[in-house]
């Protein structure tokens, strides 16, 4: 499996914030450069668009720079499944949002995209890394809170530890 990554909402809303009302703007900015820089196939869910598309217009994303991701049927069959596997959501969090999340996970499940990069932490992190510690899902998030780290994007997962070469 080839490195490539899949961009959720809350990493686009930080990416295109420059007002500073968003913390991690210039660890998306970072990640993004980096995707740019090394080749990395970017993708753009159908999905990450409605979201995104609430508050502001995609025209504003670099979309030249995205592989576009409808969502189907298969994307449809493979969301029921996570869901039916988390038995639903946790209880306080929000119902359609987490809904949406799984709509993403599939997408990134079913087209084989390894990475996914969140500023959310509380929800889509969290199921995201449940399925995948559960051996349901070869798909892991890449929180921005944790700052920019490139051997994130590693499809093993080993992070580059400080003090170690």
């Amino acid at each position: 499996m080839k490195v490539s990554v899949l961009l959720d909402t809350s990493f686009l809303i930080s990416l295109t914030n420059k007002s500073g009302e968003r913390t991690n703007h210039e660890i998306a900015s970072q990640y993004y450069k980096y995707l740019l820089e090394h080749n990395i196939p970017i993708y753009f869910s159908a999905i990450v668009a409605t979201e995104f598309g609430i508050k502001e217009a995609i025209t504003d994303l670099p979309l030249r720079n995205f592989r576009i991701i409808p969502f189907n049927i298969t994307h449809s069959i493979e969301a029921a499944r996570i869901w039916n596997l988390l038995n639903g959501h946790d209880t306080g969090d929000n119902r359609s949002v987490v809904r949406d999340d799984v709509k993403i996970i599939a997408q990134a499940s079913h087209e084989n995209i390894p990475l996914i990069l969140t500023e959310d932490a509380n929800t889509f992190y969290k199921y995201c890394e449940r399925l995948r510690t559960l051996h349901h899902l070869n798909v892991r998030a890449v929180k921005l809170v944790d700052g920019f780290n490139s051997s994130a994007l590693r499809l093993d997962g080993q992070t580059n530890i400080e003090g170690f070469n």
